[in-house]
């Protein structure tokens, strides 16, 4: 049974060395065997249909495909559409009542739990919060993300030890959500 997932790479096209052409992604993709492939903006993510593989096999062969051809690595998350549906259904803040630059999503690799966090004194940060969910941390940032101090913090290599993490704004979790539908 062939099922639709999206692809979320972790910091590519942001500057530096790490340029993945979208053309280049959508060919790679379909070189694995992957149907259907759509890419969406210059950041990182597509959508594609597999016959086989789950999340995690499906990251790993994207993940050493795009280091093969491109000479350097690329920590890739995969996600089926259930899962991307349900992290729009299951946001905590009022999306609907809030500007996309508001609400952010990180995904992670594994489940986190709040004991990774508990460095962080939230009352400091308010109005900005965040709350987890299922292998996902919802940011809500009422001044956008690029003045969050909650954001910053947030963004420490020590919080993300051992998991892979890889974030987007709301309007591209609710488009990755959509393009992976059936």
């Amino acid at each position: 049974m062939a099922t639709r997932y999206a692809a979320l790479l972790r910091g590519i096209n942001v500057g530096g060395g790490k340029k993945v052409p979208m053309a280049e992604l959508r060919g790679l993709l379909e070189s694995l065997g992957l149907r259907d492939v759509r890419t969406y903006l210059q950041s990182g993510q597509a959508a594609f249909t597999a016959g086989h593989g789950g999340e995690e096999s499906l990251a790993a062969d994207l993940s050493g495909a795009l280091a093969g051809r491109l000479g350097f690595d690329v920590d890739v998350i995969v996600r089926d559409h259930a899962y991307l549906r349900g992290v729009v259904e299951a946001c905590p803040f009022p999306a609907g009542d809030l500007e996309p630059k508001q609400l952010h999503v990180t995904y992670y690799s594994a489940p986190v739990t709040e004991d990774r966090f508990a460095e962080i004194d939230r009352e400091t940060y308010l109005p900005e919060d965040f709350r987890l969910g299922d292998r996902a941390l919802y940011l809500y940032v009422p001044d956008g993300l690029g003045r969050s101090k909650l954001a910053e913090h947030l963004s420490k290599p020590r919080l993300a030890r051992g998991v892979v993490a890889t974030s987007r704004n709301w309007n591209t979790v609710r488009k990755l959500a959509e393009m992976t539908a059936d």
